[in-house]
């Protein structure tokens, strides 16, 4: 297999590892901070700490000295969150993995993350069965006012609060009602609560199904997340079973920022991503999303605007008629070859970004689409989008999306970012699809087709994307991240 390092994905430079889960962002005097989990050898046994990256945009990573890991803290740190404190100081609160478990909370004593204090136990008194709750796995710390809230992934969803962080009581359930489209046996994990214009979010996972949120809102009163909305980030590929740890959960364990200019911004774990999971044991991360809501509530998805000062090199096509559509009815779509393929265009790098627009009267009840990667048989990486379903289909994952559902002076847009054989999809800012397709290299092809009728594309616009792994290639080598193994 050709060479694993991204272009501009965040990845470990350590080679294989696991698990990867993002955790602890902060935006601190001009610089992002970011930390992801890693497994390694201490005492003799497995342990975990949060490896520390620092950047300017979110994209150019550099790696630092890990300072939370078990030769500090005693144990081993699984997920949890940043936070702020009152006194306007950077907090994690984080699962630890130590004897009995309990969540803890370490507080750093500079805004470089450079040295923390000591991190001390949240040890809630009360519970909903008269027995003091437990904190255990996966918590999340948010701020109303001058009140701490916390919860974690295995009690339940329950609530605690603090004015100190020090003192902890027991609440009440976190939510006021599941939702019914969420399955059960799901969880509520790597939890990350916070406002999103009007509304508050959940954003979270289920182990089995991934990566997930819910849009509501806050009722002060009663201390409750009130949910009135849930979507999916992650979706199943052809492969995969239905259910599952592991086995379906592409899209895993976020984590979120917001940024000085007032944007919300998360990545993702693609913990099981490729054919046969090829990069569960890689800790990539998904291109930085921003998240935002509608004038009617719904989410909003966008890659980084700081992305778009990579590009160079643009190429730029226009009225580009698809005449000679698929119809017969036994035809393979995408077809094999012949007329019905269009070639759009050649890529000649590895690390690009395409933008399709195609009028919203063009592909309105039209089963069309494009393929990456075309070899010299035709095969490659399909993008379909498929009225009959209501789904914009990538490779052969599925998730919801319609032409049909688009404002009718809304044009169709498709975003789709190109880093080796990482893809991802953003279609109208309302949805996001990635795949890996592991057999790219020397595959330049970019083609287009339409079944049913003709369709004409108002624009494709290609630009290359400069890399931004310069930090990933020293810290390959430096290895200054490197957890203590005594």
């Amino acid at each position: 297999m050709s060479d694993m390092t991204l272009n501009y994905h965040l990845m470990h430079p350590g080679g294989d590892s696991g698990p990867g889960d993002p955790n602890a962002a902060f935006y601190l005097d001009g610089v992002y901070h970011l930390h992801y989990i890693l497994a390694h050898p201490w005492k003799d046994e497995r342990s975990y700490s949060f490896i520390h990256v620092t950047s300017t945009d979110m994209l150019h990573w550099t790696w630092q000295t890990t300072k939370l890991q078990p030769s500090f803290t005693s144990h081993g740190m699984f997920s949890g969150t940043g936070f702020i404190t009152k006194e306007g100081k950077p907090a994690a609160i984080y699962a630890g993995l130590s004897e009995p478990r309990n969540t803890f909370i370490a507080i750093a004593k500079d805004n470089d993350l450079g040295s923390w204090e000591k991190p001390w136990p949240v040890q809630p008194k009360g519970g909903p069965d008269g027995k003091d709750m437990g904190l255990l796995r996966d918590p999340d710390c948010f701020r109303i006012g001058d009140t701490y809230y916390a919860f974690s992934a295995s009690d339940g969803v329950l609530l605690c609060k603090s004015i100190d962080l020090i003192n902890w009581t027991y609440v009440g359930p976190f939510m006021q009602h599941e939702m019914l489209d969420v399955a059960l046996g799901e969880d509520i994990s790597c939890a990350n609560f916070f406002q999103l214009g009007n509304k508050w979010m959940l954003l979270c996972i289920s182990h089995p199904l991934g990566c997930r949120y819910y849009i509501g809102d806050w009722d002060a009163e009663a201390e409750q997340f009130v949910p009135e909305a849930h979507g999916r980030m992650n979706f199943r590929r052809e492969a995969q079973p239905v259910y599952g740890l592991g086995h379906r959960t592409d899209f895993f364990a976020p984590e979120s920022v917001l940024t000085p200019d007032g944007r919300r911004v998360m990545w993702a774990w693609l913990h099981s991503a490729g054919p046969d999971a090829a990069l569960s044991q890689k800790t990539i991360q998904s291109l930085p999303r921003e998240l935002s809501l509608s004038n009617d509530g719904a989410l909003r998805i966008q890659p980084l605007r700081e992305i778009e000062g990579l590009r160079h090199d643009p190429v730029s096509l226009s009225d580009i008629a698809l005449s000679t559509p698929i119809t017969g009815i036994s035809d393979p779509v995408p077809p094999a070859s012949g007329e019905a393929r269009q070639r759009l265009a050649e890529l000649d790098s590895d690390s690009c970004e395409i933008r399709i627009v195609i009028p919203r009267e063009e592909g309105l009840r039209k089963l069309f689409g494009f393929v990456l990667f075309v070899d010299d048989n035709g095969d490659g990486l399909p993008i379909i989008l498929r009225p009959e379903t209501g789904t914009l289909r990538v490779g052969t994952t599925e998730a919801p999306f319609a032409v049909a559902d688009l404002p009718e002076d809304e044009d169709v847009e498709l975003r789709i970012f190109i880093d080796k054989y990482l893809v991802e999809v953003f279609a109208n800012s309302r949805q996001a699809v990635l795949a890996a397709h592991m057999d790219y290299a020397g595959k330049t092809g970019l083609d287009a087709f339409t079944v049913g009728a003709p369709t004409t594309i108002k624009s494709v616009d290609i630009w290359k994307l400069k890399p931004t792994n310069q930090g990933f290639l020293e810290a390959r080598e430096n290895r200054i991240w490197e957890p203590s193994t005594q």
